[in-house]
């Protein structure tokens, strides 16, 4: 019985000897992972800083942007659309400078009417244009459950020689006949040097 006893301690304690060990090399392991999960996470921060921290936008209203109405399209109004009114969708129409906002939230768009279109947007600055970008919603969280209405064809100009306006317009969308929707335009760049009295007065002749 004694025998049995001692046979079943060794068992047993060589056992509880190998599970110590895997408990070991699993807080080696979880410990390398965590090592490998902060260096992740510090490249991630890293790309994060040198895409929106080295890329200013400006095309945000808060920094001073704002849309030029008199060179901008016509707002899609859907009163007399019984459809967008069943679905609420646009029952209160975005102003164009809605692309001059952070929120892209599902239906927080500008509905320009038709499907093509033009908006001109006055920048803070001059701006040594370097990319434009155009955003709209995954067909996941549309409203309407399509994404037929976002802007497909797109054409961007300066609409003077220091990029302190542009124009970006719309020649096409992807099937939606009555209107066009952008979410946020954003301009990429550099400032440009101060302008000196020549350049001024020949935008003001420009103008």
């Amino acid at each position: 019985m004694l025998r049995n006893l001692h046979t079943f301690l060794t068992e047993h304690s060589q056992m509880l000897q190998f599970l110590l060990e895997e408990v070991a090399q699993l807080r080696v392991e979880i410990s390398s992972l965590k090592k490998e999960e902060q260096g992740l996470n510090q490249a991630a921060l890293e790309l994060a800083s040198e895409i929106y921290i080295g890329r200013s936008d400006w095309a945000l209203k808060t920094s001073g942007a704002t849309t030029d109405m008199q060179r901008t399209s016509k707002t899609y109004d859907c009163k007399e659309n019984w459809v967008c009114r069943v679905l609420e969708f646009f029952r209160t129409p975005k102003p164009p400078d809605t692309i001059l906002q952070l929120d892209v939230s599902p239906g927080n768009c500008w509905p320009l009417q038709g499907q093509q279109g033009q908006v001109v947007i006055r920048l803070p600055a001059r701006v040594h244009l370097t990319a434009v970008s155009v955003q709209h919603i995954s067909k996941e969280v549309s409203p309407s459950g399509t994404v037929i209405s976002a802007p497909r064809d797109i054409a961007v100009f300066d609409t003077h020689r220091a990029f302190s306006r542009i124009k970006l317009i719309v020649k096409s969308n992807w099937g939606n006949t009555a209107y066009t929707c952008i979410y946020r335009v954003q301009v990429h760049g550099k400032m440009a040097k101060p302008e000196t009295s020549t350049e001024t007065r020949q935008e003001k002749e420009h103008k």
